[in-house]
């Protein structure tokens, strides 16, 4: 059985052959895996940057972007059945009594640090050919999505921060008729988080580095965003020319950005950070005016890490919507699909929006 792995030691990454799993029991579901998202944490991961194998091994194998169908399933399994198309979450719980958040089904919040994920922390992905998961980690897709189904891990990012956002802002004690949100950045996340504040009916503006005439600047456009180009509107401009936002999403990972872009929230607003930027030189910042903003104009920044099931959940019914309102401009986030055998390259190179490596098509139970 054919995946793709990282070796840290020999700084290496290959196909590689693995066993096929052995046969499933209790709540085991084995999974035929459809497509696999690249990203940039597989990026990150293949550079060596961070990433751990699972305990005992010498590799680890990536994937944590993926579609996938049942193939069989164990005797304690209720939630899927074989054939069935399904999206695995990423996040495993730690294994501590005293993590109130991973008792709670809710390890995106884990205070521990011990939790796994899998193609990323302690556990091999989905970049193989079969994987066996519990199936209280699956959530069930309709066929009708299945060729944007692989969006639905980055998206549910997107998906988590409104959950978060929308509870957060029940502070306010009346309803706001118009809100304006800002993504920052046009790459996979960053166009997800705009579909997300449209079919929220947000007012919803993207920022980005590339030139107005650029692919990404189209498809924000073709769904339903305002793209502003940083070669036209410096960050620092932002609020002066386009208006004060209530909501900013930062995709882009470079904390500086994410800083600078703090002059364009408004009053009461909300900043979230979903990057994890590579650890750099220290960065000079005027805190001073940070803390007077976020005092004075009742201003919060919250970060958010890695989806629970609801988000999951969400981020499907949020694709359905927008296979709805723009269904091309949807498909159009994926650039390419590719044979595993691609792989290794792919995930060193750069380019285009969403790479995908496609390992095999569904077929009937």
């Amino acid at each position: 059985m054919r995946a793709v792995a990282v070796f840290p030691k020999t700084r290496q990454v290959r196909v590689i052959d693995t066993p096929y799993p052995r046969p499933v029991t209790g709540n085991q579901v084995l999974l035929r895996i459809l497509e696999v998202g690249i990203c940039g944490t597989d990026r990150e991961i293949a550079d060596f940057h961070h990433g751990a194998p699972p305990a005992g091994s010498d590799h680890l194998i990536l994937g944590h972007e993926a579609l996938a169908q049942v193939v069989e399933t164990g005797p304690e399994v209720t939630a899927v059945s074989v054939g069935e198309l399904v999206v695995p979450t990423v996040r495993r719980p730690c294994p501590h009594r005293t993590c109130a958040p991973c008792r709670a089904h809710r390890q995106d919040f884990c205070v521990t640090g011990d939790f796994v994920e899998r193609g990323i922390k302690g556990a091999d992905g989905f970049l193989q050919e079969h994987v066996v998961e519990e199936d209280e980690y699956l959530i069930r897709v309709h066929p009708k999505l299945a060729d944007v189904a692989v969006l639905t891990e980055p998206l549910s990012i997107a998906a988590k921060a409104a959950e978060q956002g929308a509870a957060i802002q029940q502070r306010l004690p009346w309803e706001r008729s118009r809100v304006r949100g800002l993504v920052l950045g046009a790459g996979p996340v960053g166009l997800l988080g705009a579909l997300s504040m449209v079919v929220r009916h947000l007012d919803t503006f993207v920022y980005s580095l590339e030139p107005a005439t650029d692919v990404r600047a189209k498809i924000a456009g073709q769904l339903g965003a305002t793209y502003v180009s940083g070669s036209e509107v410096a960050l620092g401009e932002f609020a002066g020319r386009i208006g004060a936002m209530d909501l900013i999403y930062e995709a882009v990972g470079i904390s500086s950005v994410g800083f600078d872009a703090l002059g364009a929230l408004g009053p009461n607003g909300l900043m979230v950070f979903t990057g994890v930027p590579s650890p750099g030189k220290p960065r000079p910042f005027d805190t001073d005016a940070l803390m007077r903003d976020l005092v004075l104009k009742n201003q919060l920044v919250f970060g958010t890490v890695n989806a629970s099931r609801s988000a999951f959940e969400t981020a499907l019914h949020e694709l359905e919507q927008g296979m709805f309102l723009f269904p091309e401009a949807v498909r159009s986030l994926i650039t390419r699909r590719h044979p595993i055998e691609e792989a290794p390259a792919l995930i060193t190179a750069r380019g285009g929006i969403k790479q995908v490596v496609h390992l095999a098509d569904a077929s009937k139970p």
